[in-house]
């Protein structure tokens, strides 16, 4: 039983009594309802009954089940519900009458056929927070899933070496469009409890992505020609990027005129920090070639270590192995154990740490575990 100050109890998480309902699969969606529940939400997570979200199949890495599940959908509730079936569909309803948020990301059209856009919705259940997330808009018929948006927004063409382009290494557009939700369903919540309007929520994967190319975007339109693809290196500041130092290799990241004197005087060049090549950061990123062969041969007798000391900054250039071991993640407290359908499995804990609270790290669902006792709580048989 929780000790009640005021009106509060002492442990309490911030969404605490606030219910979501999800009908979501994949990952943006997701991302976004696992959020709401670290904060203390109870997500209800609609599947198709028997396969579930599709996401569930993407691998088997983790005891058996996906790594992409297991990673987004944790301390939620699975409500095995076919939506095209009327019985069904009253029920989710049922559950919308009582909820405070409904979020989907159906394919195009998908909602709006079952009645679910968020028009119909907030008609039917006015103080109901609706949240749509899509590739293109909700006007779009085109699907969308990562790559394509990574393609579509020129990340990709951003990305990789000047001879090929690369994939960044995750969902980025999905996660984007995650954070956005989930972003705009706390702002709704918020202006629902200061006005009584619930206003409606819709993000694109599309739009999301295309937030975070902010400054590319601004370079290429204002510049004539977009920052060129660099590697392991930053398009537009040098020198930044992947050096071999003494102990290893390290990326070296340089991004003030005071940090660049530093390293000049490190390498035992002083004078390099006014050679007109290399004299401001355009200089430097204008003439990268023959500043990195300069860098190079001085830094490979030079201990990492030095350079911390001298204020500038460095990182190892790790595997995600080498990132899962790392002390900083132990110091600090950042695993948890969260129980799965398949047995326990480390995770990481939200990255936001609010002071006095502690997030749900809750079970990750089977596909349909909890239908019957919230089919009970409806007073609802079938």
């Amino acid at each position: 039983m929780r000790r009640m100050v005021g009106r509060v109890a002492e442990d309490a998480r911030p969404l605490d009594g606030i219910a979501v309902v999800s009908v979501e699969q994949a990952v943006a969606a997701p991302f976004a309802t696992r959020q709401l529940a670290d904060l203390g939400a109870r997500v209800i997570k609609v599947e198709r009954p028997g396969e579930g979200d599709f996401a569930r199949s993407y691998d088997r890495t983790v005891r058996g089940q996906s790594s992409y599940f297991v990673w987004l959908n944790r301390s939620k509730e699975s409500l095995a519900l076919d939506l095209k079936v009327p019985g069904d569909l009253e029920i989710l309803h049922a559950l919308l009458a009582r909820a405070d948020v409904f979020v989907q990301n159906l394919g195009p059209g998908a909602a709006d056929r079952l009645g679910l856009g968020a028009a119909a919705l907030s008609a039917r259940h006015a103080r109901l927070v609706v949240c749509s997330i899509s590739g293109y808009g909700p006007e779009s018929h085109r699907k969308a899933y990562d790559l394509l948006v990574q393609a579509e927004t020129g990340l990709l063409a951003l990305t990789g070496t000047p001879e090929q382009m690369a994939r960044v290494g995750i969902s980025v557009a999905d996660i984007a469009a995650g954070v956005y939700a989930y972003s705009g369903i706390l702002a709704a919540l918020y202006t629902r409890a200061t006005t009584g309007r619930a206003p409606a929520v819709s993000v694109s994967l599309f739009e999301a992505l295309g937030e975070w190319l902010g400054a590319p975007a601004y370079y290429t339109q204002y510049g004539g020609e977009p920052p060129p693809r660099s590697d392991a290196r930053h398009a537009t500041i040098a020198p930044y990027g992947p050096f071999s130092f003494k102990d290893g290799t390290f990326l070296l990241a340089v991004q003030n005129q005071r940090e660049w004197v530093a390293l000049c005087s490190l390498v035992g060049e002083p004078d390099l920090a006014a050679d007109a090549r290399f004299a401001t950061n355009p200089d430097r990123v204008a003439n990268r070639t023959a500043l990195e062969s300069l860098l190079a041969a001085r830094l490979a007798t030079v201990d990492s270590a030095a350079l911390a000391h001298a204020g500038i900054a460095t990182a190892p250039v790790n595997s995600v192995a080498e990132f899962l071991a790392h002390p900083l993640l132990a110091h600090r407290g950042r695993w948890a154990e969260v129980q799965t359908p398949n047995g326990p499995i480390m995770a990481l804990r939200p990255p936001a740490d609010l002071a006095g609270v502690s997030p749900r790290m809750d079970p990750v669902p089977a596909v349909g575990q909890h239908t019957d006792a919230i089919l009970d709580e409806l007073g609802i048989t079938r």
